[in-house]
C-alpha cells in the first residue's frame, strides 16, 4: 500500500515521502496512530500543494533575511565601557549587550544565539561582528566601543 508520511518514521520515512510499505504494517500501525495516510490522488494532490506551500515560505524567509543584510550594513551599534590606559576593557562586551543595544536604538529584533562571536569583544574601537539571520545569510554588524 502506498502512503504518504505524516511524521518521521524511523526506519521508513521522514515527512512528506510517499513509499509503499506493507497493508498490515499501514492499516495495523501508520494509519491507525495516524503517521501516515493513505496515498490517493487527492491526498498526493494535497501534499504537493502544501510542499509547494513550504518550498514558497522558505523562499519568503530567505529574501527577508537578505533584506535585514543590507539594513545592517548601514548600522553601527555604539556601546560604552569603562577600560584601562592600554584600550583595553576592564570586563567585555558580549552578544547578549550587542542584541539588546540593537533593539533598544534600532528596535531590530535578533537572538544572542545569531551573533556569531568566538570571544566577547574586550578592546575599544571598532569591530566587525558576523550574524547568522539564515542558513544561507550571513550578515554583519558594525560595533563601536567607546570609553565610557
Amino acid at each position: 500500500m502506498k502512503v504518504i508520511f505524516n511524521k518521521d518514521v524511523k526506519g521508513k520515512g521522514k515527512k512528506g515521502e510517499i513509499k509503499n510499505v506493507s497493508d498490515g504494517y499501514a492499516r495495523n500501525y501508520l494509519l491507525k496512530h495516524n503517521l501516515a495516510v493513505e496515498a490517493t490522488k487527492a491526498n498526493v494532490d494535497a501534499q504537493k500543494a502544501k510542499d509547494k506551500k513550504e518550498e514558497e515560505k522558505a523562499q519568503q524567509e530567505v529574501e527577508e533575511a537578505k533584506q535585514l543584510k543590507e539594513e545592517l550594513k548601514n548600522i553601527e551599534v555604539k556601546l560604552a565601557a569603562k577600560s584601562g590606559g592600554s584600550g583595553r576593557l576592564f570586563g567585555s562586551i558580549p552578544s547578549k549587550q550587542i542584541s539588546e543595544q540593537l533593539k533598544k536604538d534600532h528596535d531590530i529584533s535578533i537572538d544572542k544565539r545569531k551573533i556569531e562571536m568566538d570571544d566577547p569583544i574586550r578592546t575599544l574601537g571598532y569591530t566587525e561582528v558576523p550574524v547568522k539571520l539564515h542558513p544561507e545569510v550571513t550578515g554583519t554588524i558594525r560595533v563601536h566601543v567607546a570609553e565610557k
